[in-house]
């Protein structure tokens, strides 16, 4: 389950690392640091939340996510097809974006507290585990990511947004049943 959930946030630092922006051991650490930390605090949060929100939330929790990685992959696209662009103004790893992405990689792990909360479970040794598989993936994919950014140059950043959109439908098809 950990693996699972953190392959969103792999995926996004993939992504991220392409774009060469995240390179200092810093900001490394702080974007695998964010994205490990929301992932452990997500499913606690899902598990407090009990069955109360478990409808709403769960109407909804997808839309976001699709809708912040899409804004996200749309930048990352358009930085790739423009030479002179960047895909982030600013520092992923630093404020309203880091909490963004950290947020729309962290929402499912929501769901799995609520989950576990409607089967009684102890949610801080799963969430423990959650959060420190997906930091460890998170700096994997940042560290992968910003080697195929200097072999490949911007097309990587072209790539790294298709895959962000793509885990935002990923999300959403999960969620939504198709007739």
């Amino acid at each position: 389950m950990a693996v699972g959930l953190a392959m969103d946030a792999f995926a996004v630092s993939l992504g991220i690392g392409t774009t060469r922006v995240v390179c200092a051991p810093r900001s490394i650490f702080r974007l695998s640091f964010h994205f490990g930390f929301f992932q452990f605090m997500m499913p606690i949060l899902g598990w407090l939340a009990g069955g109360r929100l478990a409808g709403f939330i769960s109407d909804l929790a997808h839309w976001v996510a699709l809708g912040l990685l899409t804004l996200v992959g749309a930048r990352m696209i358009r930085s790739g097809l423009d030479s002179d662009a960047t895909a982030f103004g600013c520092d992923p790893s630093r404020g309203k974006m880091l909490s963004t992405l950290s947020i729309a990689t962290s929402i499912d792990a929501f769901a799995v507290g609520l989950s576990l909360a409607m089967l009684r479970v102890d949610i801080l040794y799963p969430s423990a585990i959650i959060g420190i598989v997906a930091s460890t993936l998170s700096l994997i994919g940042l560290l992968i990511g910003h080697r195929l950014g200097i072999m490949f140059g911007k097309r990587m950043e072209i790539v790294g947004g298709l895959i962000l959109i793509g885990i935002g439908v990923r999300i959403v098809m999960s969620h939504v049943q198709l007739i």
